[in-house]
């Protein structure tokens, strides 16, 4: 949600960085088995006419890749990754365009969608989900749409990046009107994957990333690049007030914190993109699941 930026101090630093990524012209010639076009599923949660995914559609179409739009027909913020997957299922689905795919359903149905019917028969190399028109970081992440699409993908061995711009909740414009910058660093990202990946996967089984790209005043760039985990900060909380009958009203109230040190929160609140390694597998860090294992021990 929404970091302090009143707070003049910054808590901590964040525990690890990577190098800023090349700027377009500081970008060196791809080697030879890295030059191929991406065949590249674009969907979010947003819907497929948002600006974002438009944004982030037209960079990586200037940037030589094959980019195929299967996007929610609506809005589908907080899906997470609900998909359905039922014999005998009616999908409706428009192919608005050559490139461009509205489905009546969750961004993670559109990705089955698209990797099942739009794409089927070829090789995908890349589902981008985004950018969303909000950051998705700490437990954010678990509700997220645009997370839920990229983790569709992974469950289904296709690496995949999640990405969001930032929210301004002072100004919402400069929100969109950071949207190409986003997609301009998507695009470097993706260049860096291809030529580190020498002609092979682009990331390693399983895996995925979750980037977040900061809303800075007056179009100016990140301070760099963090390599994060999520924030364990509780983001917002939630109270319920009787209306009358059965009906409540939800109240929800915002904490505002820059996060811990090393947190995808505390890169944002640096100014810096925060990139965050994901992948499908809800398994416990390995500390905690044989912390769990101990207790358990014995249990018939």
């Amino acid at each position: 949600m929404k970091p302090n930026r009143r707070c003049a101090a910054f808590l901590a630093t964040v525990v690890m960085t990577t190098a800023a990524l090349p700027t377009p012209s500081a970008v060196a010639a791809p080697r030879p088995d890295s030059a191929r076009p991406l065949t590249i599923l674009l969907s979010n949660d947003d819907g497929y006419s948002a600006p974002g995914i438009k944004a982030v559609f037209d960079k990586l179409t200037a940037a030589g890749h094959d980019v195929t739009i299967v996007a929610p027909a609506a809005n589908q913020s907080g899906a997470s990754a609900k998909r359905t997957v039922e014999d005998g299922h009616q999908v409706t689905a428009k192919k608005v365009s050559d490139k461009v795919w509205a489905v009546n359903g969750t961004p993670a149905d559109s990705v089955l969608f698209g990797l099942g019917h739009v794409l089927a028969g070829g090789k995908v190399d890349l589902v981008v989900s985004g950018t969303n028109l909000g950051q998705n970081v700490g437990g954010i992440v678990n509700n997220s749409g645009t997370a839920g699409a990229a983790v569709t993908a992974i469950d289904l061995g296709v690496p995949a990046i999640a990405v969001s711009t930032e929210f301004d909740f002072d100004n919402m414009r400069n929100t969109i009107a950071n949207m190409p910058a986003t997609a301009d660093f998507v695009t470097r990202l993706v260049a860096r994957l291809q030529r580190t990946a020498r002609g092979g996967r682009l990331l390693p089984g399983h895996a995925g990333l979750n980037v977040n790209y900061p809303t800075r005043p007056g179009l100016a760039s990140p301070t760099g690049v963090a390599f994060t985990r999520q924030t364990r900060e509780e983001l917002f909380g939630v109270a319920y007030k009787p209306s009358g009958g059965d009906t409540y009203t939800m109240k929800v109230s915002y904490t505002e914190t820059e996060g811990e040190a090393g947190s995808d929160l505390a890169a944002l609140a640096r100014g810096k993109v925060s990139i965050t390694p994901i992948d499908a597998d809800w398994t416990a860090d390995p500390a905690t699941y044989a912390a769990t294992a101990v207790r358990l021990a014995g249990l018939r």
